[in-house]
Formats: structure tokens, sequence, C-alpha cells
């Protein structure tokens, strides 16, 4: 356990979204890609038509090329429903780049293109999506220009597939129960996706409503509709209830009905690791009331543009429900649900609408694609359409409300509605300890209740608890609108966020929570803040020898006495070697030679670092851990240190012994020789190639971030090619050994 001190200020916290996933640099919000299909087969064109009237989720081979990036034995094929017709010569496809050969581009083995159908401006899906990505995890989306067989085929939007790569960076995790809502066959005046029991109790009743993503997971489906559907109450143990209200909330801002609201379908269900099922949000190229035939409510036959700018946020509560929609209706039941909806929908409104933002997103976007979509021989829409749909109604077979008047008026409409206004204030809030216990502090005003939600990681739940105004918790005196609550035997690692409440209205903080929480990182006041356990040149001790070292950091500003400390590298003998009395100064650092030399003048440890990786523990005489620290192999002359300098995790870097460990070092280290070796390419993809290498033997070995060795390659000689298709994306060090000399290069795998 950490020891903590009282402190008598107030301590720093800082805000963290769980998008700190960022999505990947292929799908850029402002980026426009060029991708092109080359079919080997004259029709092609039939060949797909055929799979698709045929119910076929057969693929046809072709090579691609993505940003002139060519890939070869790629299966294509027709993608969605309505958007599909085989009398058009612009269908919507789906790739797979990993269909025969074990392939990617830049971590993307799918791309799921769209025909920019039902939308004559050309930006509801994307900017859709970049609002979404803001509140809850969904996919990333931009542009694309197609070409086949070097012929232009016009402007597509291509969004990121909702798969086990976008499960494992928003959830941690891929394995468990997933579903797609897209029913075998859509019933237009039935039920589909809605999530009611109404299929019985047998689960592969659901099956033909339910697409299986997952290896199971139907028993776990049912469990989870049943709970819904017959215990409400207890529906936080299977949902979580709060990405679902974002869901809602964002459904009916930006009037998103060919979802969950109209005919129950276009969404994403997934089982995390806590057991709460998960919605995402799926195709929304026709949100901004493109899609008006239906609301499951008293709109079931449809609804105008008019009624689109005044429609009911809670008509599932305030109305019928003529299709039921229990993932609504049955969490609108619950008045706190309610107001923690609405102020979901005052965050999306106040964040994007009222101040004008989207009209601004939108605009850069048509420019982007302006003379693309102006020559794009097969768009649905005229290009005086594409210009005008950002502000006005275009109609087609259909009207298409213009964006700007839709949400202008929606806004207005929205801004007057019952529970968006009157809600309580939250100032910043703050925190002090004393001992092992931590005060939250937040001062509210015209606020009934407020609760703080809690939790120690981001693969947690947030566990709830009331905050008080009646001066016992640290808050001042009682009612005096400073709250506070006392988490007992909490240290100083906490993500949280604050909900408040009246009769009238919530709010959070921060606004985007859950999704957006604050954190507190409290460092250790002393700190293992570097390890060397494979020193060769990097820095030597008095005797001049050049032996494993470890570096101590004081965060404090005082002075820190080490009497009565000890390190070890044994986690079962954690009081293998006392410090002398000495003292580490303020906001300093102190070397301890890890060599066994205990003799020698100096802090020398009476054991040795394994290269191979081992632990470093920390502790006072009460066997009490302060600090300690795991590691993988390590690379010769290549430390283990924290970034940030005393607080932050443990990154490879150029050795920085008694001084700040600045920024991540990657490049050549130790003793090299400067462009001897030459690598193609970098970043790469599948193959490797190395030019100029030395005379003999050399070893070739990759290494993770964490100087994990992932592959090693012995005996090499010559120029040689290596298959990297096999590691996991990311950003890799490769070092090139030799009797002679060492060479580590920065590799991105992509």
């Amino acid at each position: 356990m950490i020891r903590l001190k009282l402190r008598s200020a107030l301590l720093l916290f800082t805000l963290i979204s769980t998008q700190v996933s960022a999505q990947a640099p292929f799908y850029a919000n402002d980026s426009v890609h060029e991708v092109r299909f080359y079919f080997t087969q004259s029709n092609w064109d039939h060949l797909l038509d055929s799979f698709y009237v045929d119910g076929k989720e057969e693929r046809l081979l072709a090579a691609i090329t993505i940003d002139g990036t060519r890939y070869d034995s790629v299966g294509i094929r027709y993608k969605g429903f309505s958007s599909v017709s085989v009398s058009r010569q612009k269908n919507p496809f789906n790739v797979k780049l990993d269909y025969i050969k074990n392939q990617e581009h830049q971590g993307i083995d799918k791309l799921k293109l769209s025909n920019v159908i039902q939308d004559p401006s050309f930006v509801r899906e994307n900017l859709s999506y970049e609002i979404a990505r803001k509140y809850m995890p969904a996919s990333g989306a931009n542009f694309i220009k197609l070409y086949i067989n070097d012929n232009y085929w016009g402007v597509y939007t291509n969004v990121e597939s909702v798969n086990k790569a976008f499960l494992r960076n928003h959830f941690g995790s891929s394995e468990n129960a997933f579903f797609k809502a897209n029913p075998e066959s859509l019933n237009l005046t039935g039920e589909n996706c809605n999530l009611s029991n109404s299929p019985g109790t047998d689960s592969s009743n659901y099956t033909a409503l339910y697409e299986l993503r997952s290896d199971y997971g139907y028993s776990d489906l049912y469990d989870f509709i049943h709970i819904l559907n017959t215990k409400p109450d207890s529906i936080e143990k299977v949902l979580n209830v709060d990405r679902s209200l974002w869901m809602h909330a964002f459904n009916y801002v930006l009037v998103n009905f060919d979802s969950y609201v109209g005919y129950a379908q276009n969404y994403y269900l997934y089982k995390d690791q806590n057991g709460q099922f998960n919605p995402v949000l799926w195709d929304l190229n026709q949100s901004f009331a493109s899609f008006r035939l239906a609301d499951a409510s008293i709109h079931f036959n449809g609804f105008s543009i008019a009624q689109a700018k005044s429609m009911d946020p809670l008509l599932h509560h305030n109305n019928v429900s003529v299709y039921p929609r229990p993932l609504m209706r049955n969490l609108f039941n619950n008045q706190r649900y309610r107001k923690m909806y609405l102020a979901h929908i005052r965050t999306i409104t106040e964040e994007n609408f009222s101040n004008q933002a989207y009209k601004s997103r939108a605009q850069t976007m048509q420019n982007q694609i302006d003379s693309a979509v102006k020559n794009d021989p097969y768009k649905f829409y005229s290009y005086d359409h594409f210009k005008n749909n950002l502000n006005s109604t275009v109609t087609d077979l259909v009207e298409y409300p213009g964006i700007s008047d839709l949400m202008d008026n929606r806004t207005a409409y929205l801004k007057t509605y019952s529970g968006y206004n009157g809600s309580p204030t939250i100032q910043k809030p703050s925190y002090t300890v004393s001992g092992n216990d931590l005060f939250i502090n937040i001062e509210a005003t015209s606020a009934n209740n407020v609760f703080l939600f809690y939790r120690q990681n981001k693969n947690n739940l947030f566990t709830q608890i009331e905050m008080k105004d009646d001066g016992m918790n640290n808050d001042g005196t009682s009612s005096d609108g400073f709250y506070g609550v006392k988490l007992i035997n909490q240290d100083e690692n906490l993500q949280y966020y604050i909900y408040a409440e009246n009769d009238s209205a919530g709010r959070f903080s921060p606004e985007r929570a859950a999704y957006e929480y604050h954190t507190i990182d409290g460092s250790v006041d002393l700190v293992i803040n570097e390890i060397c356990a494979s020193n060769e040149t990097s820095y030597s001790d008095d005797q001049g020898q050049y032996d494993d070292w470890i570096e101590l950091y004081n965060n404090t500003a005082t002075d820190i006495s080490l009497n009565g400390y000890y390190l070890s590298d044994k986690n079962t003998e954690l009081l293998k070697w006392k410090f002398p009395n000495v003292s580490i100064p303020a906001n300093g650092y102190l070397i301890v030679w890890a060599d066994s030399d205990t003799l020698d003048s100096g802090l020398h440890a009476n054991f040795k670092v394994s290269a191979s990786g081992e632990g470093i523990y920390l502790s006072d005489s009460n066997k009490i851990l302060i600090d300690d620290i795991s590691f993988g192999q390590q690379v010769e002359d290549i430390t283990f240190g924290r970034s940030p300098n005393g607080t932050g995790k443990f990154f490879t870097m150029k050795p920085t012994p008694n001084a700040y460990n600045n920024t991540v070092h990657f490049g050549n280290i130790g003793k090299t020789k400067q462009n001897l070796i030459s690598i193609y390419r970098n970043p790469a993809d599948n193959i490797l190639s190395f030019k100029n290498m030395p005379k003999g033997n050399s070893t070739i070995a990759l290494y993770d971030l964490n100087g994990r060795l992932i592959q090693s390659n012995a005996n090499i000689s010559g120029d040689v090619q290596l298959d990297v298709s096999k590691i996991i994306p990311g950003m890799y060090i490769l070092s090139i050994l030799n009797n002679d000399f060492r060479q580590n290069i920065k590799l991105i795998i992509k």
C-alpha cells in the first residue's frame, strides 16, 4: 500500500477521456483517400450482382491500391441492404484485405465503403460519427475517391468496421458475446431487434434477429433481454445504462431514426468484461432526418420535416410505444435516468449545435470533396443538390431536409424542453488526502442530490456513492453547497465523475461523463525512476566499471531520509539490501549500483539486475512496499524509465542517470556504426529488407516498447529479408547485434 501524507492544499486532478486510443491514421477526420480496384474479370459487376441476388456473401478476388500501396488477392462483395441495387452503377462495397493473404493497411483488414445514398449533402454519415465519437465508442469515418479498373467511380464514405480490433481498442477485450442488430428479414411493421422478449424463452428464437459475431452468446443475450423486460430495476447488472442513454440522446438530437428508434436495427451489442452489454452505433447515412419512415410511437407511419424539428425526445415515455422499445421505455421509467438522458441531450446540443460548430465542420467536409463530387459520374443527386442540402431541403423521390434548417430549429426546440434547463451548477472538483483516506469535494448550487462515481481503472465498473453537505465529510459547514465524500483506505489513483440533480434537471462533471472522467494520478513521494540492466558503455561507477544501476527519484519539495528503506530483486525477500543513513534531495536523484560489490565506495547493493527480466522492489522496514517495477528482457545500453519523469509509466529510453527522463528515445544508442545498415520499408507491412549487413553472423532482435523480446533471428549473414506480417502493428525497437557493434533502429509495423 502506498503511504500517503496529509496534504493541506487542494491537489491536482486532470480530465481523461476513454478516447485515448485514437482512431487509426487512416480514419483521420480530414483525410480523403484514393482506393483503386482491379478486377481481372470484365463482367465483375455482373458477378457481384449475382452474389447479391443469390443472397451469398461470396467475394470476388481483386487487387487494390490504397493511396498507392498495392494489395493482391483481396475479397470484394457488396454491402448493405437498401443501398444496393443491381440496376445501379454505384453500389457499396465490403473489402476484405486478408481474404487470402494475411495483410492489412495501417492495421486495418477491412474497408466498408458506402455509396452516399439518401444524402445529397454527402456529409451526414461522417459528420454524425465525428459528433458521436465525443461521447461513446464509435467508428472512424472519412471519404474515399474510388476507381475501378482506373475508371473514376465517385466519392464514397469510408467507415471503420465494428470488429474485434474495434472492441479491443474500446473495451479491452473482444472474445465475449457480440451481436449485430441485423434481422435476416426486416419487418417494416414488426419488432425486429427491439430487445423485447416476445420471441419467447428459447434463446434459439432470437437467432434470426440478432446476428452472432462471436463464438457464443445467445444465452447471454437472452438473459440480458429477460432482465431488461422483466426486472428493469436490476438492469445495471447486465447493461451499460449510461452508454445506452448516450445512444438515445444522440439519435434524438440528430434525428437518426434508421436505428433502434425506427425499425430497431443498425446497432451492435458487446458484452464487456464486467458482464454489461454495450450498444454501439452503426449506419448513420440517414441521420439528420433523412430517414422519416417510422418512430415506433405516434409517428409509426412516418413523420414530416416539420415534425422532425420538434420531435419529443421522451416520446416513448410521454406517449405510446406502438412497437415495443424496452431499451428506451424501461429506462425512461426511471426518473434519475430521464434526467441523466436529458443532461446528455443538453451536452450534445450545446457542444455541437447551439454554437454552430456542426455547420462549420459540415462546410469543411464539403469543401474537401467539392471537386470530387462535382466529377462523380454515378452520384445519385446533382452537384447543385450537394451544394444546397447543407442548408436547404432537396426534393428527389423524397424530401431531404437542409441540415442547418433542421438543426437550428431543432436546437431552438430542445433548449425550451422541460428538463433541459434548470440544472444545478457544478464547480471544479478537488480532493485532499488524510492518512489513508481520500476526500473528494465539489461545490454545487441548486442541487438536491450529488453523487460520486469512481473506479481504479478503466476496466472496472464505476461505484456510486452519495456526496454529503452535512459538515462531516471535509465539506465545510452543513448546507453551504460544498459537498464531500470520504473514501476509506483509498490511494490517490482514481477515475471519477460527479452527477448532481434537483427536481428539474441533472448535470455531470465532466459534461461528457462517463466517456470522459476526472482522474487523480497521485504520484508516490519516492519512486524507482530508471533501471539499467545491461550497461556496457552508458555510465560508470567510481571504480570505472559499467555495472547495472537503479535510479530513485524524490517527487517532493523536501529531502527524504532513506534510513530504514530497503531495495531487493525478490518480492519474497524485501529486506535484502538496507540503505545506509543517506538522504535523497528534494526533487533529486540517487543512483544505486546493482553489482554485489558492497565493499566499493558509494551505494552498491548486494544483488545484480538480470538483463533477461525480473522485478525491483523498494520497501520500508515494515515490509510495506513503497514502489516496484517488473520488466522483461532488456537491450544493451538502453534503460527502462518513467516518462514523464517521476510519475509516468515505464518506457525504453536513452540512459539519463541523475537527470530528467525527458523523452522516450528510439534512435541509435551505444556502440553503433551510423548508416551502416539500412532497412526497407519502414514503416513495414509484410517483408522487411536489410541492406549493407556486416560480415560475420549477426542477430536481429525485435523488442516492444516495454523491452520485451518479440522475435529474434540469429546467425544472420549478408543481406536478408524477414517476414513481419504476423507482428501486431505498432512501434518497436529493432536491434542488430554483431561482435563488433550494435545498431538500434526505431521500427513501425503497419
